[in-house]
């Protein structure tokens, strides 16, 4: 938790591997996680794979060839095996096809005899001996898919000229298609035809529709043997068949068990490999040369697992830091409780190297804020305790692999929601709302009684007037504060609402400005870290004397006005809003008189100030770049000139540049500078100025959000139970009627009220606290510009 505040130091390392041992001290990198390689690709190298139990390490070079081998073996034999299944079932559906031809019921035509006629008598075919004795019928039978059939029973009658007989029947059982694995129909046929050429055109035409042909025996006993012959080759190949699937699945189970161990170790493998082709070769080729971002803290471990991966090579790895100019990358390392947060203002943007993180103040202030806005003793309880399941059950496997993307966006913010619940359920209990409703936890501060008693109310006073008011300055009548919250009493006034609009508004103003202020004073943080002293004067001082003297001045007014004005002179206190207004107009009401001595020119002095650090804010820091870039190129001058009168007196320099050129070699902060473009330093400052000026003013109204958010989250939930619960309540009658009655009238409002106010205000909530926090909070000195250190692993982020 150290590195919350701020992040990580990090530094540039440049790794030196010797060449026998770079492919182990890579692959120790990609377990360990630990430096990120400067090279873009490198960085995405990680894998995103599960890894097997037990986790297995990059695969050594020699490993590759064995791996190779088994795959192959393993592949051969699936696909033989396989090939083999497709042969079998193929063979068995061929099967199935020729014994549903032949138990079909298909008959060949025979002499059959009808009693029409005597014409219907005569056979069709001449008896033997006479003048078409030489011709004979023949058959073919075979199935077709049930699609195709009427286009092949019309084809062949055209094509045949109708001298065949052809009779095309359904399945009565489905067949299993050999290939899909899926249950089909099949039309099986036989055709009847004399002649040899008709039998040509019939099997050139059965082949065009890939029909299944078979052959068929006149005789019915034939047929009959034939059946019960494919019947038992059936069920040979049947058994043949499940041995097979047997085999096959054995031969899955050994797949499944070593390609993904196998997968992850080539992944490995060529992560590392990818690393190592980023490396470049020393002169004498003996050793990689890589440079990566490491953090300081990890610099023992990385040198410790460099000398564990080159121990067998007889030259360890050398580790050593060298300076750089570019930016490093922020590393904060986070927890289960602390990334949800971390996670929103990175989403704002990831914070400059060693600036100052918002994230341990968002703990506090985000769920403190989103409670001011659902402040309700029910609704917290209800988004604590779901909270709280889940945190509960944050270790169940079932609840970490669950898939639903809702789900996991809840579970992945679990520790803000129990926050954001608890906050609220504090926020509740100062609003005195349950449901809006008000409980009575303590006496109320206010006594009815006393007023009836002092104030002479009769009964033709009550009948006259239907609202009554409770005089404070009527001894009694108010007994003292409230110990906690709002009084209940509030919530019988008919001015309830004017009341809490008045206290809301207010404290929404104070929870702004003092958020805003503390954020501008989280910057000075930022100035002392990076040595920008110049700014704690030039920028901070004028932004905290313009912010509190116009708005801490306004926070000032409502609490001194709070604190010095009574129930006795209420009537007589003075209106903030219009001393506010006079305080920018230099003008004052005769009507409002001031709240204290000598207001007036207070209030003249702060509203001079403020505008006096307007031109310091804007040209005190370009101004003093300026002065700074010019001493920085009178003083670079002056050596060049003594090195120039030098020159003139010493012939020989060549040593002389020799060792400069080391020099600068070693510092290469000292051979560039910052090129300053003044025109660029004041267009910067200018917006920066422009931006917190005005945005002092928008920020503080964008606070109101507080208040107006609070106000309808209230009305909402009154609303809700005017209208179900009051209703169901009042429906009156037998205590069991109305209890029947009650449970859905219950039901409807559970439901609306997790709907409703739950989710959908919860949501509206959540963005408007959301949005607090980036615009005016974090823009006062957190610029977000910087990047995240990623760094080579094989490792999967836990989320």
């Amino acid at each position: 938790m150290g590195s919350m505040f701020r992040s990580e130091e990090v530094a540039l390392v440049q790794l030196f591997l010797p060449t026998a041992a770079a492919y182990t001290c890579v692959s120790q990198l990609g377990e360990l996680g630990l430096v990120e390689f400067r090279d873009e690709e490198v960085r995405r190298a990680g894998l995103t794979l599960p890894l097997p139990e037990g986790g297995l390490p990059a695969p050594p070079p020699r490993d590759l060839l064995r791996i190779q081998e088994e795959t192959d073996r393993l592949a051969q034999e699936l696909r033989d095996v396989r090939g083999n299944q497709q042969a079998l079932r193929a063979q068995w559906h061929q099967l199935q096809l020729h014994s549903a031809v032949l138990g079909q019921g298909h008959s060949p035509p025979s002499a059959a005899t009808h009693i029409d006629g005597p014409s219907e008598r005569t056979p069709l075919l001449q008896a033997p001996g006479g003048p078409h004795q030489d011709l004979r019928v023949n058959f073919v039978a075979g199935a077709v898919e049930p699609h195709k059939a009427a286009a092949l029973e019309r084809l062949l009658w055209r094509a045949c000229r109708g001298f065949l007989i052809a009779s095309f029947r359904e399945t009565e059982q489905q067949l299993e298609d050999p290939v899909t694995g899926e249950p089909a129909t099949w039309m099986t046929f036989l055709i009847s035809y004399w002649g040899g050429q008709i039998g040509q055109k019939i099997r050139k035409i059965t082949d065009c529709f890939h029909c299944h042909v078979f052959p068929f025996a006149e005789e019915e006993a034939a047929r009959r043997a034939a059946l019960q012959q494919l019947q038992q080759q059936s069920q040979e190949l049947q058994e043949v068949l499940g041995e097979t699937e047997r085999f096959l699945s054995q031969v899955l189970g050994r797949v499944q068990r070593l390609l993904p161990p196998w997968q992850v170790q080539i992944r490995k493998m060529k992560a590392v490999y990818l690393a190592l082709n980023q490396c470049s070769v020393s002169s004498t080729h003996k050793c990689l040369i890589a440079e990566a971002w490491c953090a300081t803290r990890d610099l023992p471990a990385l040198q410790q697992a460099l000398q564990d991966s080159s121990s067998e090579a007889g030259v360890s790895a050398v580790v050593h830091c060298i300076p750089c100019r570019d930016m490093p990358p922020t590393l904060i390392r986070t927890n289960r409780f602390t990334a949800s947060f971390q996670g929103i203002v990175d989403a704002y943007g990831v914070g400059r190297y060693q600036e100052v993180n918002p994230a341990p103040y968002t703990i506090i202030t985000f769920p403190f804020l989103f409670a001011v806005m659902f402040g309700d003793v029910g609704h917290g309880l209800l988004m604590f305790l779901f909270a709280l399941a889940m945190v509960l059950a944050e270790n169940q496997p079932a609840v970490k692999s669950a898939q639903n993307e809702i789900w996991r966006t809840f579970f992945g913010g679990r520790y803000l929601l129990l926050l954001m619940g608890l906050f609220s359920v504090y926020t509740g209990f100062i609003y005195n709302e349950c449901f809006s409703r008000a409980t009575a936890i303590f006496p109320s501060g206010w006594s009815v009684a006393a007023m009836a008693n002092q104030s002479g109310w009769s009964d033709a006073f009550l009948a006259q007037h239907q609202l009554l008011a409770l005089d404070p300055n009527v001894t009694g009548v108010f007994l003292g504060p409230y110990p906690f919250g709002i009084d209940p009493v509030w919530s019988l006034a008919v001015n309830h609402l004017s009341f809490l609009n008045s206290f809301k508004m207010k404290m929404s103003v104070i929870l702004g400005v003092t958020h805003m202020t503390f954020g501008v004073v989280l910057g000075v943080f930022n100035h002392v870290h990076f040595g920008q002293w110049h700014r704690l004067l030039l920028e901070t001082l004028p932004e905290l004397v313009f912010l509190l003297g116009l708005f801490g001045y306004l926070v000032f007014l409502v609490i001194y006005k709070w604190l010095c004005f009574t129930a006795d002179s209420a009537a007589t206190a003075p209106s903030i809003l219009i001393h506010f207004i006079n305080m920018f107009l230099f003008s004052r009401s005769p009507t409002n008189r001031p709240l204290f001595r000598g207001q007036e020119v207070v209030q003249s002095t702060l509203v001079v100030l403020a505008l006096a650090t307007v031109p310091v804010l804007l040209l005190g820091t370009p101004l003093f770049l300026r002065r700074k870039h010019q001493r920085r190129q009178s003083r670079r001058r002056r050596p060049l000139d003594e090195d120039k009168a030098g020159l003139l007196g010493q012939p020989d320099v060549s040593v002389a540049s020799q060792n400069s050129d080391e020099e600068k070699a070693a510092c290469p902060g000292d051979q560039e500078e910052e090129e300053f473009v003044l025109s660029e330093v004041f267009m910067h400052q200018a917006i920066h100025t422009i931006e917190f000026c005005l945005g002092c003013i928008s920020n503080t109204a964008s606070y109101l959000r507080l208040w107006a958010l609070s106000l309808a989250h209230a009305q909402l939930s009154e609303v809700l139970w005017a209208m179900v619960m009051r209703v169901g309540l009042g429906l009156g009658g037998e205590m069991g009627v109305e209890a029947v009655v009650l449970v859905p009238v219950f039901a409807a409002f559970a439901v609306m009220t997790v709907a409703i106010l739950l989710v959908m205000e919860g949501l509206s909530a959540f963005l408007h606290a959301l949005r607090l926090h980036w615009v005016e909070f974090q823009n006062k000195f957190y610029s977000g510009s910087g990047y995240k250190l990623s760094p080579f692993t094989f490792a999967v982020e836990d989320e």
